[in-house]
């Protein structure tokens, strides 16, 4: 879904730089959350730490929602949460996120979707939405219905949901099995960027 001329190219270029100049993009050899590698890493919390730029960024995304009837916003923790908070503060709309209990994301803290309920789902970074996955999965079994699904930066790759995804922007990335990555092949030190550590490369 396209924002009505709020989003244009030129905002788009805007956007890339900052997320370039908040050091969100880096490139190197990381190893995501999903376990794949791949030579770009994305941390979106560099720019949304700021509030300013947080609210800018959730009226883009919130843009094309506002006349569509919209009950509740809901996000995965935790990328998902801040930028998810400011798209429902922007819509005027309950907020709540989804969150790993034994290993798998669920509503805890007192949240609970409601059969028929309107649900607009938002996270900040999706490469092949494996956590998007398990909260679409959270919104059909609470009997919710889905009227969209937007996200910050699309990573460009196949997505494991079949739902319609909308982004802000995308930055086209690739992402390695970690015994078919290339960086690894050469030798290449793996960051962890989650942990702040550096992990040896595969031999």
């Amino acid at each position: 879904m396209k924002s009505r001329g709020f989003v244009d190219l030129f905002y788009e270029e805007e956007l890339l730089e900052v997320l370039k100049s908040h050091e969100a993009l880096r490139k190197g050899h990381f190893v995501l959350s999903s376990g794949f590698h791949s030579d770009t890493y994305i941390q979106c919390m560099n720019v949304l730490k700021y509030p300013a730029l947080a609210n800018r960024i959730a009226i883009a995304m919130s843009e094309p929602y506002f006349d569509v009837p919209i009950d509740v916003v809901v996000a995965p923790a935790v990328g998902g949460v801040v930028l998810g908070f400011a798209v429902a503060q922007a819509l005027d709309k309950r907020f709540v996120f989804a969150e790993r209990e034994n290993g798998q994301m669920a509503l805890r803290r007192g949240f609970k979707l409601y059969e028929g309920e309107r649900v607009l789902i938002v996270d900040d970074v999706v490469t092949k939405g494996g956590s998007l996955k398990e909260v679409i999965d959270l919104v059909k079994d609470a009997g919710a219905k889905i009227v969209g699904i937007n996200c910050l930066i699309d990573r460009g790759e196949d997505k494991i949901f079949a739902e319609p995804l909308a982004s802000l922007i995308k930055v086209p990335t690739i992402s390695y099995k970690p015994e078919e990555c290339p960086l690894c092949m050469k030798k290449v030190p793996l960051i962890s960027p989650g942990s702040r550590r550096l992990l040896k490369f595969i031999e």
